[in-house]
């Protein structure tokens, strides 16, 4: 059973920094494409970012463009998601998500396993 576990997450003030970190196990983790999405309170799942099995490709919704730098160490089977300038309309629960796939994945039903997620709260 593939396991991920997020953390990194907490209370930041408006323009400062967080680093997330995603540790899968129980599998071959360079063969999986990873991604990062969110969701607030009374709001849907969104995407935020996605990244190529091998690293050589990413995505990244608009609104974190710039911002938000997705990455991944295959060696350490860890996904990270480096989050600057952040902004009160960040502020939500940020899940990990893999799927054993040479595709870059954006969408939520792409994806099989599913961290359990962190909280993000960035104050104004």
């Amino acid at each position: 059973q593939v396991q991920l576990v997020e953390s990194g997450g907490g209370l930041v003030q408006a323009g400062g920094s967080l680093r997330l970190s995603c540790l899968a196990s129980r599998l071959t983790f360079g063969t999986y494409a990873a991604g990062w999405f969110r969701q607030a309170p009374e709001k849907e799942r969104e995407f935020v970012a996605a990244i190529s099995w091998s690293g050589g490709y990413t995505d990244y919704a608009d609104s974190v463009k710039g911002r938000f730098t997705i990455s991944r160490a295959n060696a350490k089977k860890t996904v990270y998601l480096q989050m600057n300038s952040l902004k009160p309309e960040d502020t939500a629960v940020y899940y990990c998500a893999i799927e054993n796939s040479v595709r870059l994945i954006t969408t939520s039903r792409g994806y099989t396993h599913w961290g359990q997620g962190t909280q993000v709260t960035v104050s104004s």
